[in-house]
């Protein structure tokens, strides 16, 4: 991954949080927070990884309605960010966040045992 795809990424991560924090209206969209973005190297594709807070059913909604603002939100990036052509942009579940809360749950029910006994 090329250094510019890497600022570029940064830049569209730092541009998403305040556009989906403020711009859109969609009630379907609930608190999402994205942890990362992955731009290709030819700068034609944005991966951006989001976590959503609540369950599966919100967090499929929620996709929906990301799904239907992609080029809202695409254009808005274009205005934002000045490049030639606006990366296509993939909406992508962080599942490392999940990965990290079940492991930390777990550690808890550890010790909570082992301090019973």
């Amino acid at each position: 991954m090329s250094l510019r795809s890497n600022r570029v990424g940064e830049q569209m991560k730092k541009e998403l949080g305040d556009i989906l924090g403020r711009k859109l209206k969609d009630p379907r969209i609930g608190f999402v927070t994205v942890t990362d973005v992955q731009v290709t190297g030819d700068l034609q594709q944005a991966k951006v990884y989001i976590s959503v807070l609540g369950d599966e059913e919100q967090r499929q909604n929620t996709l929906k309605g990301l799904a239907k603002a992609k080029g809202f939100i695409r254009s808005e990036i274009g205005q934002r960010i000045r490049l030639r052509k606006t990366p296509e942009i993939l909406f992508e579940f962080d599942e490392s966040v999940d990965y990290g809360n079940r492991i930390e749950t777990l550690l808890h029910q550890i010790n909570k045992e082992s301090s019973e006994d």
